[in-house]
């Protein structure tokens, strides 16, 4: 009779059922705790259109308005039926916030290692060296400027850079508009200043184009223009554009909601 012999297999470990149902409990109580989590932040988020809502109703006054940029009186509750809420432009942006339905810009305060990385995803080169449009003394706070547009006159070295400049958001009319002018075909730039302090853009709230016509030999600004229906377009024109002081006004189309032409 063969014999047979019979080889037992080592034994492995293993979690077994219980180590299984372990693991699975502590997943199902991660998935529940994230969705609660989710759930709180949602309660949150919600509360906050509610709030404004509500917000929209007040009417504010020259007294309790901080920004000289929002019309005294002006009713919240008007912002949608304005189009105001569509707008990109620096005076709707204001009234948004003081409104409560937008939040304010947030100046950035980045590590040096955030600063680093900025630094070192900076196009090498672009356009060459970087040129100051902003020559002359600055005041806090009003030190910002944005949205550039840029001109040249191809048969001279003459250049004309127009952008948003915050310098004259408490001035009297209110002038949020700035250019700076090339003589010499761009390596410097002087920022155009009247002696007021000023840019002679008054009334305007930003918005730039600026355009060369070989034809007039006359420079040419478009802004958003409070001259010019309250929020129209409207613009100063030049063929002498390095003096502050030969700018004269021209309205393009008279409106009181007017927003982000371009050129």
């Amino acid at each position: 009779m063969n014999k047979r012999t019979v080889h037992s297999a080592p034994a492995r470990h293993s979690l077994g059922e219980g180590g299984f149902f372990s693991l699975r409990v502590l997943i199902g109580l991660l998935i529940a705790l994230t969705g609660a989590i989710l759930a709180l932040l949602g309660f949150g988020t919600l509360a906050v259109p509610t709030a404004s809502i509500a917000q929209t109703q007040t009417s504010y006054t020259a007294s309790n308005s901080i920004d000289p940029l929002v019309p005294a009186a002006f009713d919240c509750s008007k912002i949608h039926e304005l189009g105001i809420d569509k707008q990109e432009n620096l005076r709707a942006r204001a009234i948004m916030t003081l409104c409560g339905l937008s939040e304010g810009g947030i100046p950035f305060h980045g590590s040096g290692a955030s600063k680093l990385v900025q630094k070192l995803m900076a196009p090498v080169l672009y356009g060459g060296l970087d040129v100051d449009l902003i020559t002359g003394p600055e005041t806090y706070p009003n030190v910002t400027q944005s949205t550039t547009f840029s001109w040249a006159n191809p048969d001279t070295n003459d250049s004309v850079v127009a952008y948003n400049d915050s310098r004259g958001l408490s001035a009297n009319p209110i002038n949020l508009s700035g250019a700076s002018v090339s003589t010499d075909g761009g390596t410097t730039f002087t920022r155009l200043t009247r002696v007021n302090g000023q840019s002679p853009f008054d009334n305007t709230y930003g918005a730039p184009v600026v355009l060369f016509s070989k034809r007039s030999q006359t420079w040419y600004t478009v802004w958003l223009d409070a001259g010019c229906g309250g929020q129209g377009l409207g613009g100063y024109k030049s063929s002498t554009p390095w003096d502050p002081n030969s700018w004269t006004h021209y309205c393009v189309h008279p409106g009181s909601q007017d927003d982000r032409e371009s050129g």
